[in-house]
């Protein structure tokens, strides 16, 4: 399974690749012929594209690499560099893209075969509209953020292509040239947007920042699983290196339950996680109850418990990622179960 994920990954990378070279080559074509600012923006953005996808090809191929002693997490934190690496290259293109625009608008712009120019630009959009979804199908099929970021890079590529397109039909409905550089500002302007948020996700990524909807994700599918005897559980928190997901709470079991009853424990939850969170894996710190536990522990079937069951508490993800139960009830104030 694995092994077809990288496959489908270095795959999708090559024809992202190809066909960004291929794009890159119309559109400075285009340009050539046009002296269009806004076809030149768009040909700017197929350079980032053609440098980006080669990082891309890059990192997917060292992520794809086994843990070793020098990086016993494995290889996958390089998908977070090469995202925010597309990003900041998408910054720098917008720039240069406003820049030149700019120079046109003091110099004045001298356009020529813009039907050339419309006809290359219109396909180009159209490629990369296709291109960039399949890469994000690709990226969410795989847990790749290195190929959703490379879609939504050609998308907005798609996007900018389209923007450059009004720009050209109005210059050739009015005669007014000047439509050619506003309408490459008003691009580049867009594409930074994109950029700044490639680039804000891989710095969450690298500072292993919470996704909110995977930890609820987790949270949910240990509450699914839960069985009588955890008294509590707490603490949760994971982490994401590339396409693994690495995740360790505090679980309270019965004091008398025995090391081989607590690692078969910690296999069955791992077991499960796997089939819902591929590439996971789970580290559990295994506390055990005391008497002042009773009064919150749903374990029916326990034969030692001293006190009845008295309070509840929810189970959900604020709970799971929060403190023992025993330290939010505060009037719990054993010595004994500080030490848990």
């Amino acid at each position: 399974m694995i092994i077809n994920e990288i496959k489908l990954k270095k795959k999708a990378a090559i024809i992202s690749l190809v066909i960004g070279i291929c794009m890159f080559l119309g559109k400075i074509s285009a340009y050539l012929l046009t002296n269009s600012a806004a076809i030149f923006s768009d040909a700017a953005e197929s350079v980032v594209h053609v440098l980006a996808t080669s990082m891309a090809l890059f990192s997917i191929i060292v992520s794809s690499r086994p843990a070793d002693k020098t990086h016993p997490y494995g290889h996958g934190n390089i998908e977070y560099f090469s995202a925010g690496t597309e990003g900041l290259l998408i910054v720098i293109a917008a720039f240069i893209i406003i820049y030149t625009s700019i120079i046109d608008l003091m110099q004045g712009p001298h356009l020529k075969q813009l039907d050339i120019g419309i006809w290359v630009i219109a396909a180009a959009g159209g490629i990369n509209f296709i291109l960039g979804y399949y890469l994000i199908a690709t990226g969410k099929k795989t847990n790749s953020l290195t190929l959703i970021a490379d879609g939504k890079h050609v998308l907005t590529d798609s996007y900018t292509s389209i923007g450059v397109l009004i720009g050209i039909i109005l210059v050739l409905l009015t005669g007014y040239e000047i439509f050619d550089p506003l309408f490459a500002i008003g691009v580049a302007i867009n594409i930074l947007f994109t950029g700044y948020k490639l680039v804000r996700e891989s710095v969450g990524g690298l500072m292993n920042e919470t996704h909110p909807e995977t930890l609820n994700k987790i949270s949910d599918l240990l509450i699914n699983f839960k069985k009588d005897y955890w008294i509590d559980l707490h603490e949760l928190r994971f982490w994401r290196s590339g396409d693994k997901i690495f995740i360790d709470f505090h679980l309270i079991l019965p004091y008398y339950f025995t090391i081989r009853q607590s690692h078969k424990e910690e296999n069955e939850i791992e077991t499960y996680l796997l089939k819902e969170l591929p590439n996971s894996q789970v580290k559990i710190h295994f506390d055990f109850c005391i008497p002042n536990f009773c009064m919150f522990c749903n374990y029916d079937d326990c034969q030692v418990r001293y006190y009845d069951r008295t309070m509840k508490f929810d189970w959900n993800t604020l709970k799971l990622t929060g403190d023992p139960v025993y330290k939010i009830h505060t009037h719990f104030e054993s010595g004994e179960a500080a030490k848990t």
